[in-house]
């Protein structure tokens, strides 16, 4: 690990200001995936900012009816809350897929949102890379691609999104609230909030430098059915293969996101028309731009049969 300098910020005002003064810097909570692409050098930042006592570890309720959650709330803290629960079920259950009991109890919503990609030639850096070293190449094109996206992919990159979080956070139309490092403030929705990798597979979300994730709303809970499928290749401490999130109201109208399947969460409003007419005329629409490898050609058929699982449990 490099040598680097530590703070502690008072405030999000001051967390801003600092990251302004130190450029390059990251903001550190949890530290459950930058601490060890730290001990890699794949993340390298001369200045951490410590913003765990930032106070931002609430979940409080919103005038419309919807819920705010702080940035630094906990993932094994969201997925307890009563409200959580029994208002966005959907959301707790991706959060209880997700890595271990221990690594949720140090995690945070919005380290949730930024953790990078599993990929094992990102993490390898005797191997080329371009989200690790933009212009060096894609190792996994020609290499062993399992685990890999089949949706929103180029050819610079083909990693998936690890987050099981955020794909039911883009079924649920999540926003992301910021603070900038001029004292300004902005609202992201989730669907704009990933990027898809294009040519430059390094530039992973909207954030601009320096600026802060405070918290995560929601809007009024939708109600329906929730369902969150999660398939992999053991039980628990596994990354998505396919993940599939349903929300299906009574009228049978619904909402569909994938996970493990593209660089961001996977959501085609469009494709949702297709609810009326099954699961697989959802997943064609759905994976109608996929772009498969040898490996990972399978997910497509997975996709389709996970979908409909979930969709026959959530109109049981």
């Amino acid at each position: 690990m490099k040598p680097f300098t530590y703070e502690r910020a008072g405030s999000p005002q001051a967390a801003v200001a600092s990251a302004a003064a130190h450029p390059g810097a990251r903001f550190i909570a949890g530290g459950t995936n930058l601490l060890d692409l730290m001990k890699l050098e794949i993340e390298t930042p001369a200045h951490l900012i410590d913003v765990n006592g930032l106070g931002l570890d609430q979940i409080e309720g919103t005038a419309d009816g919807g819920l705010r959650i702080g940035a630094l709330v906990r993932n094994s803290d969201l997925a307890a809350d009563a409200r959580v629960r029994r208002d966005y079920a959907l959301l707790a259950r991706a959060l209880l897929s997700g890595a271990s009991g221990q690594l949720r109890n140090r995690a945070t919503t919005a380290g949730n949102l930024l953790q990078r990609t599993r990929c094992p030639y990102f993490y390898d850096s005797d191997l080329p890379c371009n989200k690790r070293l933009p212009g060096s190449g894609c190792a996994a094109l020609g290499g062993y691609s399992r685990q890999h996206a089949i949706l929103g992919v180029s050819e610079a990159c083909i990693a998936a999104h690890p987050s099981d979080m955020a794909v039911a956070l883009r079924a649920l139309d999540a926003v992301v609230e910021t603070l900038r490092p001029d004292g300004s403030t902005r609202s992201l929705a989730l669907a704009d909030f990933h990027r898809l990798p294009g040519e430059t597979p390094q530039v992973e979300h909207a954030l601009e430098p320096g600026e802060l994730i405070v918290a995560v709303t929601l809007p009024p809970p939708p109600g329906g059915r929730h369902v969150y499928r999660k398939v992999r290749d053991r039980a628990s401490y596994a990354f998505a293969l396919v993940a599939v999130a349903v929300i299906v109201q009574p009228d049978g109208r619904g909402r569909v996101a994938l996970g493990g399947v593209a660089p961001k969460p996977w959501r085609l409003e469009a494709a949702e028309a297709e609810l009326p007419r099954g699961a697989s005329a959802v997943a064609t629409a759905l994976l109608a731009e996929a772009r498969t490898t040898r490996e990972n050609a399978y997910k497509t058929l997975l996709v389709e049969r996970t979908l409909a699982a979930a969709l026959a449990e959530a109109r049981s």
